[in-house]
């Protein structure tokens, strides 16, 4: 396991994607197309995305206006890892990105830190996002 990225929500989107390129010399990257309906840059290093930046508006459920919205972690085994989950009896969603060909589960710790694990595994055709 190891870190995939983090993602910042934040008012400021353009100066946080600045910041981030000038002090960490990031690039501007793509994003998947699933996701282009939220405002945001990914930014690159070695070829990865490192740095999610998405916007926020600063109330209801964008309540915190500047943030790490989450932490993502790169493992293996997205079969084994989600009957863990429900295993554990720990609510997630999921989404399948599949021009990426990656799966990702999104749970919360105690106290209410977003986490996500990411799998690079190929996209099942039949998928689409849920709850559980």
């Amino acid at each position: 396991m190891h870190l995939d990225h983090f993602t910042i929500r934040t008012r400021d989107i353009a100066g946080t994607r600045d910041f981030f390129r000038t002090v960490f010399d990031l690039q501007d990257g793509e994003r998947p197309q699933a996701i282009k309906r939220i405002p945001g840059h990914w930014l690159y290093t070695d070829g990865q995305p490192l740095v999610h930046i998405i916007g926020t508006q600063g109330y209801g459920i964008d309540h915190a206006a500047e943030a790490i919205d989450h932490v993502g972690f790169r493992i293996e085994g997205y079969g084994a890892f989600r009957q863990k989950l429900e295993r554990l009896g720990i609510r997630y969603s999921t989404m399948d990105l599949e021009e990426l060909q990656e799966r990702r589960l999104f749970f919360r710790a105690p106290g209410g830190p977003l986490l996500e694990a990411v799998f690079s595994e190929p996209v099942p055709q039949e998928t689409h996002h849920d709850f559980h």
